[in-house]
């Protein structure tokens, strides 16, 4: 994109700016597209110089001054567009490193420069409670901006905002505070060094402050880490400022170590103990009583609020549950005491009704003759009698169907497991019958067509003179000769094979149908009202076995017919399912086994 078409976004990004109808989120939203819009498109260009002319023209323009006042806006306007305005904070940032100014260059450093910080401190100092990510956004905006112009430090340290960030009970932000410093001073390696001794004083104090007060490791390691940076970047300008922090040493020594850093603390002692040896060994023990005097009582003040300030919290829960345990204990002796109310109600009617049944039955006794009063008294043990039996008759049947029930379904469900297990069986031989039936694959020299004698002749010439032209070197001619010879020989007992075995089927096959059309006449068969003697005749079997059985079971129902009713109690069929499967499968082996002979003695 050419720088034309830059400067075209940047005044339609004015113009739109000045809708005096715009809300502030509509404003924050606005800014962020349109600055990311800029940016990315002048960092996409392959002249160097670009990125800052667009800055400054974003500076010129005024669009910077619209962000600043956006940022600078009372925290209850921006309705909770935290995330926002932190990226916005963040893009003001950039925009002011790297920027050109030009004429306007005392204006930028003395007026624009200190409105940004004083914009995003206190917006730093409104995310800490609020959103984490966005306080931390905001942090490394004003770190980046402050490695880039070193002359807002003291503005940055002296802030009251920033003072009240500094006195945050939260670990993780006064660690975000040291970790900015540590960062700048890393990135930009002349940093420390353009600073003033107030402001190199401010930072030591912030330092040593975080290791006085806090006990955290993570936020000691990085204040002691901030401390050697700036010892080694400062050298012997530090040493003297250090002396003013007496007891710096003993509080190192006593409280950081063996916290995973001690190398980092003894090279910190070594520093600051270079420039005390030269004092007398008094004022070094008044210097560390008054030190140890210092420290125990920011430690002191510092635990009692915090013990104040969690006391509330601790007596308000105590309070909660003391009277949540007292509630429930009240709940539970008024629902007992109203059970055994209850109870004692119940047992009371009972007994009220009894005596007043025994008070009327008096009455109704006293009412009736002497010589009606033993008939009366039978009666009413009779009704009693009749009802006790009919209960204990009622159980007694419940019982009895249950049993019988659970006796009919248990016979039911044996019976289903043989119907199935008859099922599978016959389906498997029903398989394997039809695998049976099913023609064997012909072999691949039979059924070729287009092979005449001729042909066979001229390939078997070709055949011979192919041997005879390669003689084998492993095997004789002789060898070879047996070999065909019992190829032939097996392949002639397997035709035979074949043979026997078609003969087989046939038979089986033959069987069946003779099987089928015996069970075709017997369901064909006329009542025996009306059949002749021909025609029973033809129904007889030609086994003599199945003849003897049958005529056996027909003699054994006439007898059984013919026998008195009470003769047939108690004698009746107790077969089981799988007694009647093991007759049945008897009588068919019979019926085979006979029609078998049969067919046999027929074709014979």
């Amino acid at each position: 994109m050419e720088p034309v078409e830059e400067r075209v976004l940047i005044s339609e990004l004015k113009r739109q700016l000045e809708n005096e109808a715009l809300n502030p989120e509509q404003k924050i939203s606005l800014l962020v597209n349109g600055l990311n819009k800029v940016l990315n498109s002048a960092a996409m260009q392959t002249n160097s110089n670009s990125l800052a002319q667009v800055k400054s023209q974003l500076y010129q323009s005024g669009v910077l001054n619209q962000c600043v006042h956006v940022l600078s806006l009372n925290p209850s306007r921006l309705r909770g567009s935290w995330s926002a305005t932190a990226t916005l904070a963040h893009l003001t940032s950039s925009c002011c490193v790297g920027v050109e100014p030009g004429s306007q260059s005392e204006a930028f450093h003395r007026l624009f420069l200190p409105s940004v910080i004083d914009s995003l401190l206190p917006l730093a100092c409104q995310l800490m409670s609020r959103a984490e990510c966005s306080f931390r956004k905001v942090m490394d905006s004003i770190g980046w901006l402050l490695s880039a112009h070193a002359s807002l430090t003291a503005q940055v340290l002296s802030s009251a905002h920033y003072e009240q960030i500094q006195m945050c009970d939260d670990a993780a932000v006064s660690l975000l505070c040291i970790q900015m410093w540590i960062q700048i001073c890393t990135v930009s390696r002349n940093f420390l060094s353009a600073l003033s001794n107030e402001s190199i004083l401010l930072l030591l104090n912030e330092a040593v402050g975080q290791l006085a007060l806090s006990s955290d490791s993570a936020v000691g390691g990085a204040s002691i880490a901030l401390m050697l940076l700036m010892a080694k970047q400062l050298g012997l300008r530090l040493q003297p400022l250090l002396l003013k922090f007496k007891g710096l040493d003993s509080l190192l020594e006593k409280d950081w170590k063996g916290r995973g850093f001690d190398q980092d603390v003894d090279q910190l002692v070594a520093i600051v103990q270079s420039k005390k040896s030269e004092r007398s060994q008094t004022e070094v023990s008044a210097e560390r009583v008054r030190a140890a005097c210092v420290i125990q009582a920011a430690w002191r003040s510092y635990r009692t609020r915090r013990r104040v300030k969690s006391l509330n919290r601790a007596v308000s829960a105590l309070q909660r549950r003391y009277r949540a345990r007292r509630r429930r204990q009240q709940e539970q002796k008024e629902a007992q005491k109203w059970e055994e109310e209850l109870r004692y109600q119940v047992c009371v009617r009972r007994q009220q009704a009894r005596r007043r049944f025994h008070q009327k039955q008096r009455q109704l006794l006293q009412l009736l003759p002497p010589e009606q009063v033993q008939p009366y008294l039978q009666e009413c043990e009779r009704r009693a009698a009749v009802v006790i039996q009919s209960f204990w008759r009622g159980f007694r049947e419940r019982r009895r169907f249950n049993n019988t029930l659970r006796h009919t379904l248990r016979q039911e469900h044996a019976q289903q497991q043989a119907a199935r297990t008859l099922q599978r069986a016959m389906r498997r031989f029903l398989e394997t019958r039809r695998a049976a039936k099913a023609p064997p694959p012909a072999p691949l020299w039979i059924g070729q067509t287009g092979l005449t004698d001729s042909r066979r002749v001229e390939l078997k010439q070709q055949v011979e003179e192919y041997i005879s032209a390669h003689p084998s070197s492993r095997v004789s001619p002789e060898e070879c000769a047996a070999l065909h010879e019992e190829v032939q020989l097996l392949l002639q007992a397997e035709l035979l094979r074949g043979e026997e075995e078609q003969r087989e089927e046939q038979r089986v096959e033959a069987l069946l149908a003779y099987t089928h059309t015996q069970m075709e006449q017997l369901l064909d068969a006329p009542p025996l009202s009306v059949v002749t003697e021909t025609q029973a005749h033809s129904f007889l079997s030609q086994s003599a076995s199945i003849a003897a059985r049958a005529r056996k079971a027909h003699n054994a129902i006439l007898q059984a017919s013919q026998l008195p009713w009470w003769r047939t109690l108690g004698e009746a069929d107790t077969i089981s399912a799988s007694d009647s499967a093991q007759e049945l499968e008897a009588e068919l082996e019979l019926f085979i086994r006979g029609s078998t002979d049969t067919l046999t003695g027929t074709e014979l």
